[in-house]
């Protein structure tokens, strides 16, 4: 709750209107929601025009850009950008509850590492998160706002498209800890190279506290591009024993700790490695952290098991890099029997999206040859190429609706099907197809 001098103060506004109605105001953004304590704060972007909304039913308090003041309102106050009012509102507030904050971004697995992250905090400390992936500036400022007051630690994930986005996170948010799960080729076609990636993601690392702590992936680019002289602590799968590994189960020792996950796969023990790491520093106990680990669960469309008319699948389709395919593949054909598998384009790899999808399949050619490739797509016939020649069975698709068909023709309850492309793909008509 801000009052109307904290918001003045704040956005630096000029009040277009007070009635002298007394009150306390929480922000929000959506006009279907609104409340009468709720002041609107009108968003815009290339296709939208959160300002059209302003004189909807039940507003009565609202930011404007355009000098619009309604008969109804009773309190209106004006800014140059509304966005940026918001991330304002946003690191005011940060700063007014002061929880221990942590922020998380990486090419791969920053979702799931702020899902681990959540699990092991929350055995210790009143805990918020970034819901799902809403990891743009919206979604840093609607994680923040959503503290109560008595939150102790805040987690905020954050994506980008582009080089500075991620500062615009970070600057404002100021973290006590910065997390970068890995620098990796996602957003290549963007960005134009691994090295510009990795300065992007090192942006983290400009809101950061000086007294706060980098933890990142041992990744010799991550080192190259980063601009930080406080504590700085890399983990790596090397550090790992790894004790067991069976579906939807893992086992392994590090700094001389047992810890278990109810996920599969080395690439989640890596991704777990961050929430030790953090959970240690905050003065967690060992049994702590591995309290919180157990008990995560994998989110929507990672990993997802599920079973349609006798068929098996694992749906890890939420999306793909080059990395994550190959990690998530290979983890597969380690743990199944009788495995097939069905790979879709990989997008946003620029103008070496060929070159990276044919290093899929020079990865793969070196696992397991009993195993059964479904292609859907363009690019990904490159994949298929390389695995082709080199003696596996692979058939090629133009559409989900095809892929379907064929499984319910060809496969049975012995074979685990598993799906993985870019999100673009829609992987999940295919079990939707397989349902109808």
């Amino acid at each position: 709750m801000f009052t109307k001098e904290e918001l003045i103060a704040i956005t630096g506004a000029k009040v277009l209107k007070d009635t002298g109605i007394n009150k306390d105001y929480t922000v929000s953004t959506d006009t279907r929601t609104i409340k009468e304590s709720d002041i609107y704060l009108p968003l815009k972007g290339e296709t939208f025009d959160g300002e059209k909304f302003v004189d909807s039913e039940g507003i009565f308090a609202y930011f404007t850009t355009k000098n619009i003041v309604t008969d109804r309102a009773n309190f209106v106050l004006k800014v140059s950008n509304t966005k940026e009012a918001y991330i304002n509102i946003a690191s005011y507030y940060r700063k007014k509850i002061n929880p221990i904050t942590v922020g998380i971004t990486g090419s791969a697995g920053k979702t799931t590492t702020k899902e681990l992250v959540y699990s092991v905090l929350k055995e210790k400390f009143k805990t918020q998160k970034t819901f799902s992936n809403h990891n743009n500036e919206i979604g840093f400022c609607q994680t923040v706002l959503g503290m109560n007051s008595d939150t102790e630690a805040l987690i905020v994930e954050m994506g980008m498209r582009g080089l500075g986005e991620i500062e615009q996170i970070s600057v404002p948010l100021q973290p006590d800890f910065a997390i970068i799960t890995n620098c990796g080729s996602a957003h290549v076609g963007r960005l134009g190279s691994l090295d510009n990636i990795a300065i992007a993601k090192c942006e983290i690392a400009k809101g950061l506290k000086n007294e706060g702590v980098f933890i990142a992936l041992d990744q010799e680019i991550t080192k190259k591009h980063l601009n930080f002289e406080g504590e700085k602590i890399f983990y790596s799968l090397n550090d790992v024993k790894i004790l067991e590994q069976l579906p939807s189960y893992s086992k392994f020792e590090y700094k001389g700790n047992i810890y278990e996950l109810n996920i599969e796969g080395e690439y989640n023990i890596e991704n777990s490695l961050s929430s030790i790491n953090l959970g240690l520093k905050l003065g967690m106990t060992p049994n702590e952290i591995a309290k919180g680990l157990k008990s995560y669960r994998s989110i929507e469309k990672r990993w997802e098991v599920e079973e349609i008319k006798s068929l098996k699948f694992i749906n890890d389709s939420y999306n793909a890099n080059p990395e994550a395919m190959k990690a998530s593949v290979k983890t597969f054909l380690n743990l199944y029997q009788n495995p097939v598998v069905i790979l879709g384009d990989m997008g946003e790899l620029g103008e070496n999206a060929r070159d990276y999808h044919k290093q899929v399949g020079e990865f793969l050619v070196n696992i397991d040859k009993n195993v059964k490739y479904l292609l859907v797509g363009d690019l990904i016939k490159e994949t298929g190429k390389v695995l082709e020649n080199n003696g596996f069975e692979v058939n090629y698709f133009n559409s989900n609706k095809d892929v379907s068909c064929y499984i319910v023709e060809n496969l049975d309850k012995s074979n685990t099907i598993f799906l993985k492309a870019s999100r673009s793909m829609k992987f999940e008509e295919i079990l939707e197809n397989i349902k109808e």
